[in-house]
């Protein structure tokens, strides 16, 4: 029931350059293993990741010319992808997980392109695109400001990019209860909004829009949250935690420490705090 993915980079010990790169790789290998797993499930998961990308597309320009070259990064599913397409733009779908791109075949067909790609290190041109877009998948990069420095490099001058992550306290009701039962890990920390702003500022470019938000998503229980969690893929941690399921008796135990949350109408809180940025590139 709790989170499947084992970490792989210890973000804290001292490595040297190449054993660092080589736990690099296999944390992406890790995180695409996870999404890939979830990848035939995923849209049953994934309201959250819906109303947070709705909201996203409302600051696209209003003005964009019908064929604008449109890259969507992380773009799961293809579920807005095909929003996107439908709204006039010439969409390139691109992911980490092969199995998420097989999954947006299936729902856009040729209306849109497809590349397996990495965030970090697109396979792209410079200036190739008019508008970059992606939605609650760069806080799965370990440095912000280089996925953020490579949609720069691969939009135009005078184009955009669009973005949300996840920032600091996101899910803290999960972490809390999580806290009460163990010592370890369960819940990913995200950067906090002054380390949002740096990296912003080492990337580049106008900031036309930069505001953090907090999202509340209702649960019955603590354990529909984590199926919620599992079936989007998102149980990749950054940090080693012990392996192994729980057991029922820990279920049990987290289930009443996160009882504490519980509103006037018998649900359970589960609250992100989601960072929205347009960039103007420059």
């Amino acid at each position: 029931m709790t989170d499947v993915a084992k970490a792989v980079l210890a973000i804290n010990s001292p490595e040297s350059a190449s054993q660092l790169e080589h736990n690099q790789y296999a944390d992406k290998e890790a995180i695409a293993a996870a999404f890939g797993k979830a990848a035939a499930n995923y849209d049953k998961s994934a309201a959250f990741q819906r109303l947070v990308g709705h909201q996203l597309i409302e600051r696209l320009p209003t003005l964009m010319p019908v064929g604008s070259k449109l890259l969507d990064i992380g773009c799961g599913t293809g579920y807005f992808s095909e929003q996107l397409a439908n709204r006039g733009f010439d969409v390139c779908a691109t992911d980490l997980s092969l199995q998420m791109l097989e999954q947006a075949k299936q729902r856009c067909g040729n209306q849109i392109t497809y590349q397996q790609g990495d965030a970090e290190n697109l396979p792209f041109p410079d200036s190739r695109f008019d508008v970059a877009y992606t939605s609650l998948a760069l806080q799965w990069c370990s440095d912000l400001s280089i996925p953020l420095k490579e949609l720069r490099r691969v939009v135009k001058p005078g184009g955009c990019i669009l973005f949300t992550t996840l920032a600091e306290n996101s899910l803290y009701e999960l972490r809390y209860a999580w806290q009460q039962v163990d010592q370890y890990q369960h819940v990913n920390h995200f950067l906090s909004q002054k380390a949002v702003k740096l990296a912003l500022a080492q990337a580049g470019g106008e900031i036309d829009t930069l505001e953090f938000l907090p999202i509340t998503v209702k649960y019955n229980t603590a354990v529909e949250l984590m199926k919620d969690l599992k079936g989007i893929g998102a149980t990749h941690l950054q940090r080693e935690r012990k392996a192994g399921l729980a057991s029922r008796r820990t279920i049990q135990a987290l289930e009443r420490a996160y009882d504490e949350f519980r509103d006037e109408k018998g649900q359970l809180p589960a609250t992100y705090q989601v960072c929205f940025g347009v960039i103007i590139n420059d």
